[in-house]
């Protein structure tokens, strides 16, 4: 039958409808303002801490929504932001050290619909508020400190070949200088260095006398590998510190060569935020006391040369005091399975000045018990006659207890863990607990709930302006063609946020601009397809030959304009950043919504209209 879609596309289209309004529903309900709390580590969320949250709530005459468990936080929901402020400051007093006490915005769903597990799409800074930092990672600074390692590795060399040298240092204008005593000395540490490393340049220096040096540089597969893990270890580390937070979907991510890009959504205190982020971790790892009681230590009888510590999950550890080794000295962790037992481990890697320290003391301790101490400077917000008082306080905690089986150095294991993800845990903690190289906070900017709250309405305005405009456009041009138009083009916009809020994209306020442009876009379809059929009208074809063939020219032409936009988009995706981004993913989906509603959607229903049967003219 002449312009009639077979049922199983009519199916395929209902069912992809369906699936486009079901993911879109979240988004109809908004969000609320919440504040969320949520434990450090070894600190339990239960029912009894809402509880207890409640009662504080209550007693502070800050009436809220609801108190209740979310996947393992605790959300108090209430009606409006500055509720949500006053709620924040009392639960921090109230709750004090242990908890982090975060704003945050929650979906606002029905119980029935969260239950299926769907969630909104998220919203960018603009939108929502927050607090922006651009920083920039002193490369030259990683550089130099990696030349820095290779100074007591070289030395070491030196010394164990029986080499003669006067000095061996860093060069203030960069590389390494070796200075050496004879022709001979020169030429066997040249050979040496290049085999035992293969990332370092040797050049001969001849200054003539006894004046015989070598320069050694990094090569620069060696430079651009050290730069590589100085800007991943940095974004491992923010990452990590911005958890501290409590921010839900921050965003973390390297911006060129040497920048990262650090948004926290619906965070306003931006001194806190800098305090987070600049905090320092080291760690230490220290020989666990077995000869005196842990009794004795916790009723105060604490032996001389020996500390109390706690682990993770409260439990008393007695330590010695004598330092074995500090964080300072790592310079990778990586988990992995031991060989020889299948069980999880994590590898370390020393510097040369750490392995030959962690060598000499771990020798005569094999068979005993040492300790990874993770020790976490962090600052304290209270609000106190109405002034923010910032407190700092020290955190030591047993994160891994392990035997020594052999004589450690340069490399070496920790095992005893107990699961993978533990180990991958701890590698982490190992890699992150400093900046592996200084950062330096070059761009900063405040979003407030305001002005981000204004972003949406205007945004959202813009959308409904647009979408109103073409609605009346077609609807008045082209009759009950252009109803079909519209039509699709609500579609392509329920489309656009289902597959948005599917992926958990970001909406920032550059995808509303790829929103609004998809609208005219999407339409701009359909004007090819509608001028074709009255072109063919023109040409005094049937009503029915007229439809057939608007669509089937009128294709190719769609098809060139949008994969043209489409290879635009990706293009802008692979190498914009942050809000170009964002307008190039809306757009990208936009593009294939479009040609789905645009041509099989609205294909599909003119063949329910006109298809099948005799016509004699077209409302078009």
């Amino acid at each position: 039958m002449p312009n009639r879609y077979p049922l199983w596309k009519h199916l395929l289209i209902a069912a992809v409808l369906a699936a486009g309004v079901v993911f879109a529903l979240p988004n109809v309900f908004g969000e609320d303002p919440a504040v969320q709390i949520s434990g450090e580590r070894g600190v339990m969320i239960d029912t009894g801490l809402a509880a207890r949250v409640a009662g504080a709530l209550e007693a502070g005459g800050v009436p809220a929504h609801s108190v209740a468990l979310e996947d393992g936080r605790l959300l108090a929901r209430f009606g409006d932001t500055e509720t949500q402020l006053k709620a924040q400051d009392l639960l921090r007093a109230d709750l004090g050290p242990g908890y982090i006490v975060a704003l945050n915005l929650a979906p606002a769903m029905p119980r029935w619909l969260a239950a299926t597990g769907l969630l909104p799409m998220y919203l960018g800074l603009d939108l929502r508020g927050g607090v922006h930092f651009l920083m920039e990672v002193d490369m030259p600074a990683a550089v130099a400190q990696a030349e820095e390692r290779y100074t007591g590795d070289v030395r070491t060399l030196l010394r164990e070949a029986r080499v003669r040298y006067r000095s061996v240092g860093r060069d203030p204008q960069g590389g390494l200088q070796v200075r050496l005593r004879t022709a001979e000395a020169r030429d066997e540490a040249a050979r040496r260095i290049d085999r035992e490393f293969p990332d370092l340049t040797v050049t001969e220096e001849d200054f003539g006398g006894e004046d015989f040096r070598l320069r050694l540089a990094l090569n620069e597969e060696a430079v651009r590998a050290t730069r590589e893990f100085a800007l991943q270890q940095n974004v491992t580390t923010l990452r990590n510190r911005v958890n501290e937070l409590g921010v839900a979907e921050p965003v973390i991510q390297r911006q060129g060569d040497s920048r990262i890009v650090v948004q926290l959504p619906g965070v306003q205190d931006t001194a806190r935020a800098k305090d987070i982020l600049g905090a320092t971790a080291t760690l230490e790892f220290r020989m666990v006391d077995e000869e005196h009681s842990v009794s004795d230590a916790q009723a105060g009888r604490v032996p001389a040369g020996s500390r109390l510590y706690h682990e993770r999950n409260g439990r008393p550890v007695l330590l010695y005091r004598q330092l074995m080794l500090t964080g300072d000295s790592i310079i990778d962790a990586a988990s992995g399975i031991d060989q020889q037992t299948g069980s999880p481990a994590v590898f370390i890697t020393l510097d040369g000045k750490g392995a030959r320290l962690f060598s000499e003391r771990t020798k005569d301790k094999i068979g005993r018990s040492m300790a990874v101490v993770f020790i976490e400077n962090k600052t304290d917000v209270r609000r106190v006659d109405g002034r923010d008082v910032r407190t700092r306080r020290t955190i030591e905690e047993v994160i891994n207890i392990a035997v020594i089986r052999d004589r450690l150095g340069k490399r070496f294991q920790i095992t005893g863990l107990d699961n993978t993800a533990e180990a991958r845990d701890l590698a982490l903690l190992l890699r992150a607990g400093a900046l592996a190289a200084p950062i330096e906070i070059i761009e900063e900017r405040t979003v407030g709930p305001s002005l981000g709250q204004d972003n949406i309405d205007q945004g959202l305005r813009s959308v409904i302006i647009g979408f109103c405009l073409v609605l009346g456009f077609m609807a008045f041009w082209y009759r009950r063609f252009g109803l079909v138009a519209n039509l699709a083009l609500a579609a392509n916009l329920v489309l656009i946020v289902a597959v948005l809020s599917m992926l958990q994209a970001t909406l920032t306020l550059p995808g509303i601009a790829g929103i609004v442009l998809t609208v005219g876009m999407a339409v701009d379809a359909n004007v090819l397809i509608f001028e074709r059929i009255r072109e063919e009208l023109r040409n005094r074809n049937t009503p029915q030959a007229s439809i057939q063939s608007g669509y089937q020219k009128a294709f190719s032409t769609i098809l060139d304009a949008n994969v043209t936009t489409l290879i635009a988009a990706v293009v802008l995706f692979g190498f914009g950043t942050g809000p170009i981004k964002g307008f190039a993913i809306t757009l990208s989906i936009g593009i294939v919504t479009s040609m789905f509603t645009a041509i099989m959607g609205t294909r599909a229903v003119v063949g329910l209209v006109y298809g099948g049967r005799r016509v004699t003219a077209l409302s078009i």
